[in-house]
């Protein structure tokens, strides 16, 4: 490879931040294109008339490992996460109920116990299901040792079935994974459930944007140059609108369809998710908990009251519900009908609630169903390396560290 070359890193998200700033700390210089006008890829935060609304609800969780290395503890400590309690409430008929992880949230144990959803036999199978999430995930006996399933099977091996499956956990997991078939890899659902009873999934104050944010601050002045798009890519060159830049190595972290038009890696089919944010003037609850519906009464996938977790999303004296559903569907009816549903969930009309503004994510996560295959190759054909969560694991933490694996192919190939 060319020594007097830049290292061309394809995309400002999670896992070319990560790649750029490792390939940095490790003396390589590094230039960053992103076609968008600013950096986190399907992280971001839009900032409308004082509201802060992510793009897509979206949580960090501080449990995953790769953040260690990207953030460290005075990094982390700057984005000022702000937890959600550990649980759900649960809207079934004009009742709420609280779910909650009995270690974290002993004052809901009584409650979570004698909630109408599910028999006790079933609480107890599913504790047991989620506490063995905690064995190692590698090795001769780790998780990923065994054969995949999906995690609609891995469900049903549990006993996990029953109101307390219909109403609670696929409901939950359906707003996780984007999608409500149980198709998804079990050993995908047990690494996303590990980390949840590990961490407490947060947001920073100022909204998820920060993070891509504080990454991309770490690296030297320059190095990321936003509104650059890239038509064509080799292993030592990239082709943009402003003529073709000469690369050390060239790491494609874009999105899996562009990143298969650039390189011709498969693409996997990816999931959508729309996220309606609407401001009120009192909050339809006070509790820091996602809310669930078990009685399936719409087309919402989950809601929470954002500024109870985190007053800095809204101005003062407002309140912010963020409320999903699955696909890439912003239309008004759909608005008014997950609205409505949100209203039976807390409890309360929502026709004076205001919409701020709507995010059709038509590519939120990729489709991993069994077998699961974690920690793809980062070389592809003409030399590229590719990155991304659709190269490891759909979520933050795969971002990181396939970002990371592909500085590391380039390091060693030095």
């Amino acid at each position: 490879m060319s020594t007097d070359a830049p290292v061309v890193v394809v995309g400002a998200g999670l896992a070319g931040l990560a790649c750029a700033q490792r390939l940095s700390r490790a003396g390589v210089e590094v230039v960053v294109l992103e076609a968008s006008d600013g950096v986190g890829g399907r992280v971001r935060t839009d900032v409308v008339d004082g509201y802060r609304c992510d793009r897509g609800f979206q949580l960090l969780n501080p449990s995953y490992p790769a953040l260690g290395p990207v953030l460290g503890d005075a990094g982390l400590a700057a984005l000022d996460l702000r937890p959600f309690a550990a649980g759900t409430v649960v809207g079934h008929g004009r009742t709420r109920s609280v779910l909650a992880d009995p270690r974290r949230e002993p004052r809901y144990v009584v409650g979570s116990l004698r909630a109408p959803l599910g028999t006790f036999a079933e609480k107890v199978r599913f504790a047991a299901w989620a506490a063995s999430t905690l064995t190692p995930v590698r090795g001769k006996r780790g998780q990923l040792a065994a054969p995949d399933r999906s995690r609609a099977e891995e469900l049903d091996a549990w006993g996990i079935t029953g109101r307390l499956r219909a109403g609670v956990v696929d409901p939950f997991l359906t707003g996780v994974l984007a999608e409500d078939d149980g198709s998804s890899s079990a050993h995908l659902v047990r690494m996303l459930v590990r980390s949840f009873v590990l961490g407490s999934p947060s947001v920073p104050a100022l909204g998820m944007g920060r993070f891509p944010e504080q990454v991309a601050a770490t690296l030297p002045p320059g190095t990321v140059r936003l509104g650059v798009r890239v038509h064509g890519a080799t292993g030592s060159s990239v082709r943009t609108d402003d003529g073709e830049l000469a690369a050390r190595a060239v790491v494609v972290a874009t999105d899996p369809t562009t990143a298969g038009a650039l390189t011709g890696a498969g693409a996997p089919r990816m999931k959508a998710l729309t996220t309606f944010w609407h401001a009120t003037d009192q909050p339809p609850t006070t509790r820091p908990l996602l809310h669930l519906d078990a009685d399936h009464r719409g087309p919402m996938v989950n809601t929470a009251v954002m500024t109870t977790v985190a007053p800095t999303y809204a101005p003062a004296g407002r309140s912010l519900v963020a409320t999903t559903v699955l696909g890439a569907d912003g239309s008004a009816a759909v608005e008014r009908a997950a609205r409505e549903q949100a209203g039976l969930v807390y409890g309360t009309g929502t026709a004076s609630w205001e919409l701020v503004t709507t995010h059709v994510v038509a590519e939120a996560l990729p489709a991993q169903p069994p077998p699961l295959e974690h920690r793809q190759p980062v070389r592809v054909g003409d030399g590229v390396l590719v990155a991304g969560d659709h190269r490891d694991t759909a979520s933050i933490q795969g971002a990181l560290v396939s970002g990371r694996r592909a500085a590391d192919a380039v390091l060693a190939a030095r």
